[in-house]
């Protein structure tokens, strides 16, 4: 016993020692190698652009700080002035025990160049955290450091690992809630090893394709296409001089995590960490931009706030999650919807309306301007009467009086939009011109002057941009100045779904019926994998009846869940009741469900959010469920179409007040009145009930009995009804 406790503190202490000599660094890229934020990004690098009014990588160092990493290497080559200047007059220039140090590189053109040149500058001495600035995060990084650093002591082999986190694509559109496309991950649920990861298609037609090794090798497999990649990598050191000795590796996923899951001679393996309740998310498009810039709001990703980062004094929050800075001129006629941010300075005219949005320092808002799901960035003006539904407005902007952004466009710094001109849904508008070819996402943002494909030249990299404003330029009505950007050939679909504009419903209408016809191929082929997709050697087709239904009930469980996940997506993110409806019925039609089973499963996830909503009261959760009915009625008759599934929802509703939410059983009586008042559930419907439960044993009348004098009521007005013919 004594020798065990002995070597027990002697590794504890070769483990102190081994930390006090290797500080936890990070190595945090500075640049996307991409170009999905253009025109934006020709301008100012991504990292420096406002999430609710604070540079994204204000968010990533925040998180970092928090996580206990005490050294940072920023690698920077686009715009990299801009980011050396933020960062040496920022707070993060002087944190006790925090420093950032910036690389600088003039010819890196992707991620795999910037890790062999940090390789070359010998500053990583250990185990590092390898993220893009680009990143917001409040995980701990605890248990993934202590999971990577044990699998070292066995494996030496284990040197990566990946974050991971459940985020179900929608069936409809194949892609993540952050506008990523639908991601399929082989994971052995036993060690967590990751063994294959495809984020395009061969799947395109329902079909992805596993080496049979790797069922051999592995007892167990699950195929996962609800996962996440948080792009927060654990690294060991051989990850960088991996790429130093194979060039080829220039992207982190596409080309280094693929290559070394089909490399059976060196053996290094990569493993997965998935997180539950933290929230981590990459700003990969301008869906995302617009999804994680909500889940601030709603702070999923507290402490990392406004009021937090910025400070109380300057920033405050109000009801419904509005945040206001503390000198905002506001006119009393004004509304400020919820879920809206207002910066320092601004000031907001008569009748003027926002909600959902985010507006900067420094704006000018004119009267009776409308203004949802937007962002404002800083010194913009808006004159009387704009509206503006789902856009992005970069700084110094002029928006003269009557001008309209439909949903999706993008203005770039100081575009002005003439008197009364609509600006085309999601038109992008620069004063800088178009490049004439199209770049790959792997050029960097400056790419232009040394490609040859645009206009701009070296010494516009760090913001001193000149633009030719010659007549061209007036493409935006009278006393517009800025160039429309053409949509390249094929790049349509791109524009729609990477958008921060809602997806259209004849978009969805399409994808659906899409989908329709592909899954009548697939049904004529068969299934290969179970709801779960969990892949297991020998398993036998002639199952029993028993297993059957334990299948089905699975199945049922794996949508009531997706249903509410779409739900809450729904309610949260403001979309309209067409799209939500298009959405459930997708996954109906994945998990060959009924409508009464979407009915069910929509009615169970009002009532639970009633439940989880904040209340103190019966009266007060009676309240939050007449709310929810109230507005989302329409999704819920959607799938009524007769009177037996109405039937089916009450006695949904009676199971829910017995087993998971009890709090209603009290007020069984008031929500079916409810419910007859909206017009979800017919007279017929709740009588034939009634009935149904009159031969019933009496533990199974309790809610017949609470409701009798209702029932009553509308036995009588039946009568009376009767009566009059």
């Amino acid at each position: 016993m004594g020798a065990q406790k002995k070597g027990a503190t002697a590794r504890v202490s070769e483990d102190q020692e081994e930390l006090a000599r290797n500080p936890l660094q990070a190595i945090l890229l500075a640049d996307s190698f991409a170009t999905t934020f253009r025109p934006i990004t020709l301008e100012r690098p991504k990292v420096l652009l406002p999430l609710a009014n604070i540079p994204m990588i204000d968010y990533t160092l925040a998180w970092l700080e928090s996580a206990g990493v005490e050294e940072v290497f920023v690698f920077c080559c686009a715009h990299s002035k801009q980011v050396i200047d933020y960062l040496e007059s920022s707070q993060w220039s002087s944190q006790p025990n925090f420093s950032v140090t910036t690389i600088e590189s003039h010819n890196s053109i992707s991620a795999g160049d910037a890790l062999r040149l940090i390789y070359e500058r010998n500053v990583i001495h250990g185990d590092f955290v390898l993220i893009s600035g680009d990143t917001v995060s409040n995980m701990s990084l605890t248990q993934v450091l202590l999971e990577h650093k044990e699998r070292r002591k066995k494996d030496a082999n284990a040197i990566m690992t990946m974050v991971i986190k459940q985020s179900k694509p929608s069936p409809i559109t194949q892609q993540s809630r952050l506008g990523t496309d639908e991601l399929f991950m082989a994971i052995n649920p036993v060690t967590k090893q990751l063994l294959c990861y495809e984020d395009k298609s061969e799947y395109s037609k329902g079909f992805i394709s596993l080496d049979k090794t790797l069922i051999a090798d592995n007892p167990s497999i699950i195929l996962h296409n609800d996962k996440q990649d948080c792009y927060i990598d654990v690294c060991s050191q051989e990850v960088l001089s991996l790429f130093t000795d194979n060039f080829d590796y220039q992207h982190l996923r596409r080309h280094f995590v693929k290559g070394l899951l089909v490399d059976d001679i060196m053996g290094y393996k990569i493993f997965t960490h998935e997180i539950h309740s933290s929230y981590a998310a990459r700003i990969d498009n301008f869906r995302s931009y617009d999804t994680i810039s909500k889940d601030i709001i709603q702070r999923w990703t507290y402490p990392f706030v406004p009021d937090i980062l910025c400070g109380s004094s300057a920033i405050k929050v109000e009801r419904q999650g509005t945040y206001r800075a503390s000198d905002v001129t506001l006119s009393r006629s004004a509304h400020i919807g919820s879920f809206t941010v207002i910066g320092q300075g601004t000031k907001i005219g008569n009748d003027t309306k926002i909600s959902h949005s985010v507006v900067g320092e420094g704006c000018t808002i004119g009267s009776n301007v409308t203004i949802e799901g937007s962002y404002i960035w800083n010194n913009v003006t808006i004159e009387d009467g704009c509206q503006l539904r789902h856009a992005v407005v970069c700084d110094g902007v002029i928006m003269k009086s009557g001008a309209v952004l439909q949903p999706g466009v993008i203005l770039s710094f100081k575009v002005v939009v003439g008197q009364q001109f609509v600006v085309p849904a999601y038109s992008k508008v620069s004063l800088l011109q178009q490049p004439t070819q199209q770049d790959s996402d792997e050029e960097l943002e400056y790419a232009d002057s040394t490609s040859g494909t645009g206009e701009l030249q070296s010494d516009k990299l760090n913001g001193d941009i000149a633009p030719d404003l010659s007549e061209t330029a007036y493409e935006l009505g009278t006393g517009g100045v800025g160039y429309i950007w053409s949509v390249f050939e094929g790049a349509q679909d791109e524009e729609w779904r990477h958008s921060v504009a809602p997806i259209p419903t004849d978009k969805l209408v399409k994808l659906m019926l899409d989908k329709d016809e592909d899954e009548e191929q697939l049904t004529q082929v068969g299934n290969v994998l179970s709801a779960s997709g969990e892949l297991k050697a020998g398993s036998d087709d002639n199952g029993s009846e028993d297993d059957d239904n334990d299948d089905s009930r699975d199945d049922y469980g794996f949508f009531e869940k997706e249903v509410e996940a779409t739900f809450l997506r729904a309610v949260h993110e403001n979309v309209k009741v067409d799209h939500a409806v298009l959405e459930v019925n997708a996954l109906r039609l994945s998990y060959n469900m009924a409508s009464v089973d979407c009915a069910g499963a929509i009615f169970y996830s009002m009532m639970k959010l009633a439940v989880e909503s904040p209340h103190n009261s019966a009266s007060e959760l009676h309240r939050n469920a007449a709310d929810i009915i109230t507005k989302w009625q329409k999704l819920l008759k959607s799938f009524l179409h007769d009177i037996d599934e109405e039937i089916e929802v009450i006695l949904k509703f009676e199971e829910m007040c017995l087993e998971s939410a009890k709090e209603f059983a009290a007020l069984f009586p008031q929500i079916l009145h409810l419910l007859y008042d909206k017009e979800i559930l017919q007279e017929d419907a709740i009588l034939r009930w009634a009935d149904e439960k009159e031969g019933a044993d009496e533990s199974d009348k309790v809610f017949l009995k609470s409701s009798e004098k209702f029932i009553q009521w509308l036995k009588e007005a039946e009568e009376e009804e009767d009566g009059e013919d």
